[in-house]
C-alpha cells in the first residue's frame, strides 16, 4: 500500500518515562445520550455529516465521531491520509450525541458505507469508551486478530508508560471486543480491528477540552496513537507485519 508513517514500529517518539496525567472530562456536563434506531435517521439529524474517502483496500472509519466520541474522526482521517487508507466517517456536531450500535449501520442505508466496504478487505475502526475503573487502556477487539496483535505490538512502542495496550479478547469487556458479524469491522473479506480508546488518550489535559476541538491542541499522547496506528497500517499494507 502507498504511503508512510511518520516514525517507527516498537519506538517511543517522545520518551519512555513519561507517565499519563489522571485528570480528565467533565462528564457530569456533557448531553446525555439518545439513541437511534437505525442510520437513516442518524444521517438526518441536523449537523450530521458523513464522510468517505475512497484509498487502498485497507480502511480506516469512525462511526461516532464527533460530539459522541471526541477525536475519534481526528484520529481515523490522520491514519487514513497518512497511510493512503480509504476512509469513513460519520461525525456528529458539536453537543449532539446520538448513538446508534455499530450493528446497526447497514451498508442497505448507505451508499457511502456500502461503497467504502466494497472497497476494502481489511478495516480499523476508532471508538471511544469511558469507563470510570479503567481510565488508562486502549482496547484492540475485532475479529481479525493477527491484525489486532500487529497494531498492539505498534501502538505499545509508541504511547508512554502508563497506558496498557489489550489485545487478549478475554481481557477485553464484552461490549466493547467488536466481534459481531454485523458490525461494520467485520463485514469485509479478511474482517478487522475495533481500537477503543479512553478518555485519557483524548482530552488535552492543559487545554481543558478535547483534542482537535474548535481549534484546541493535540495532546501528546494522541499524537502518538496515530503515529502507531499508521505506521502499524503501513506495514501491514506493505506486506511487512
Amino acid at each position: 500500500m502507498g504511503g508512510t508513517a511518520r516514525g517507527g514500529p516498537h519506538r517511543r517518539r517522545r520518551g519512555d518515562n513519561r507517565t499519563p496525567r489522571p485528570a480528565g472530562p467533565p462528564s457530569a456536563s456533557m448531553n446525555p445520550v439518545q439513541r437511534v434506531p437505525d442510520l437513516p435517521t442518524l444521517l438526518g439529524l441536523p449537523g450530521v455529516e458523513e464522510e468517505f474517502v475512497p484509498g487502498s483496500s485497507i480502511g480506516v472509519c469512525a462511526l461516532h465521531g464527533g460530539g459522541l466520541e471526541r477525536a475519534t474522526e481526528v484520529v481515523a482521517r490522520e491514519v487514513a491520509e497518512r497511510t493512503g487508507a480509504s476512509y469513513y466517517g460519520v461525525v456528529q456536531p458539536d453537543g449532539s450525541r446520538h448513538h446508534l450500535s455499530s450493528t446497526r449501520f447497514d451498508p442497505d442505508d448507505s451508499r457511502r458505507l456500502a461503497a467504502f466496504l466494497d472497497r476494502v478487505d481489511h478495516v480499523v475502526s476508532v471508538h471511544g469508551y469511558g469507563r470510570d475503573d479503567d481510565f488508562f487502556a486502549v482496547l484492540l477487539g475485532g475479529t481479525n486478530r493477527p491484525f489486532a496483535h500487529h497494531l498492539a505490538g505498534h501502538v505499545r512502542g509508541t504511547l508512554p508508560g502508563g497506558y496498557r495496550v489489550v489485545d487478549d479478547l478475554a481481557e477485553i469487556p464484552r461490549r466493547l471486543r467488536g466481534i459481531h458479524p454485523r458490525n461494520p469491522v467485520n463485514r469485509t473479506r479478511h474482517g478487522g480491528v475495533q481500537v477503543e480508546l479512553p478518555p485519557s488518550i483524548r482530552w488535552n489535559v492543559d487545554a481543558h477540552d478535547w483534542s482537535d476541538r474548535d481549534g484546541t491542541p493535540r495532546a501528546p499522547q494522541l499524537d502518538d496513537l496515530i503515529d502507531g496506528l499508521a505506521t502499524g497500517v503501513a506495514d501491514w499494507g506493505n506486506g511487512t507485519p
